[in-house]
């Protein structure tokens, strides 16, 4: 009994032995195949409406289909400052807090990421080593039926990048799956980053627009990164009558540039709502990239029968219709937000058609990603602002 018991033993210290080399042999194929000994950097949000602060610590090792991307750029996003803070607001003094979105601290906060592929888990299969890719942020939890769809944004257990997983303000990023990598070859990097969110949430609410002629009339509210890329992906696509509506005249100059062929101020309620009305008979359909009330009200009044508001802005504002009304004049509201897998392949697509105009963008270091943020909050940036990670 004794020898058997003996024998039991050495088996399980010959699978333990075995286990822990295993262990270290992965770590050191990891090694291998980066070129900073292991060492990574991130910039972590440790304490809500705080500066992100400089962390360094060992790389991820990938596990199972994850994929290590070495970074070389990530967008600094409005949405950002909101994540920052940690709550966004609901109108009414109401917030929404991203601990009710399952974040938690400490967390590498950034969501346009794009680098190069490093290595990858047992499980990836054709995994592009050694290319540059762009990474879709908006991952799911994978088995629902939205996820299942390719449509993880929609997945009522996100697990975005940035959000509930380590983001791409850093050094490396462990990417769930390779099919969230978008080759974005032939389109400036700094640029495709931008894609990701911008690009994405633009062209997914132009999407949520048909059917529309290209004669239509199309406003956009807010003339921010959002805005100018909608009225660049707009004009990509061929539309000839694109309004921007934006309280901030100094912007209109770039949404000229970007292809509006219209400009208003929103601010002056009764003579914004009068234009629109005048010049257009009635909108086809308007994309609030705001999100205030007022912003809402004036594309709400200058709709003609039929028509769609697409509501994607955060700033916190209310819709206030009576019912009959929204029946009687046939409308359509509808929420976008980012968008699908699907929805961002197909802007790159038009990215290297050469079609799209590039947004203005400037770069930073990674140091000076939260001191972009408190501009961003105080309305200073003009177009984009991306991230040097490399």
């Amino acid at each position: 009994m004794q020898y058997k018991l003996g024998k039991v033993s050495s088996a399980l210290i010959h699978l333990v032995v075995l286990g822990v080399f295993g262990a270290l042999l992965n770590t050191y194929k990891s090694y291998l195949t980066t070129e900073d000994g292991g060492k990574m950097f991130s910039l972590d949000l440790q304490e809500w409406g705080s500066p992100l602060q400089k962390v360094f610590r060992a790389q991820p090792i990938p596990q199972g289909s994850e994929v290590l991307i070495k970074l070389k750029y990530c967008g600094v996003c409005h949405s950002d400052v909101h994540i920052r803070d940690g709550y966004f607001e609901l109108g009414s003094g109401k917030r929404f807090q991203m601990q009710e979105r399952g974040m938690k601290l400490p967390m590498t906060m950034g969501h346009e990421p794009y680098g190069t592929v490093i290595t990858a888990g047992e499980d990836a299969n054709d995994v592009p080593v050694g290319e540059d890719r762009l990474v879709y942020p908006w991952t799911g939890c994978g088995q629902c039926p939205s996820c299942q769809a390719q449509m993880d944004n929609w997945c009522m257990q996100p697990r975005y990048l940035g959000i509930q997983r380590p983001g791409g303000y850093a050094s490396y990023l462990l990417v769930p799956d390779v099919k969230y990598l978008i080759d974005a070859g032939g389109i400036d990097p700094i640029f495709a980053s931008v894609l990701a969110c911008s690009g994405l949430t633009a062209y997914s609410a132009i999407k949520k627009l048909q059917p529309c002629s290209l004669t239509d009339h199309i406003v956009i509210f807010g003339g921010g990164g959002l805005g100018l890329m909608a009225i660049s992906i707009l004009k990509a696509l061929g539309h000839e009558r694109i309004i921007l509506a934006e309280i901030d005249e100094k912007k209109w100059v770039l949404a000229r540039e970007a292809g509006a062929t219209m400009l208003i101020n929103p601010q002056r309620y009764e003579e914004a709502i009068e234009q629109l009305k005048s010049v257009t008979g009635g909108l086809w359909g308007a994309i609030d990239f705001v999100g205030a009330t007022q912003t809402a009200e004036v594309a709400l009044q200058s709709l003609r029968k039929g028509g769609r508001l697409i509501s994607v802005g955060l700033f916190g504002g209310e819709i206030k219709m009576p019912t009959v009304t929204l029946a009687q004049r046939a409308l359509t509201i509808q929420g976008s937000y980012v968008g699908s897998l699907p929805e961002l392949r197909e802007v790159v697509e038009l990215a290297k058609t050469g079609r799209l105009q590039p947004l203005p963008l400037s770069t930073c270091s990674a140091d000076e990603i939260s001191g972009v943020l408190d501009q961003l909050k105080l309305g200073q940036v003009h177009g984009r602002v991306v991230a040097r990670l490399d």
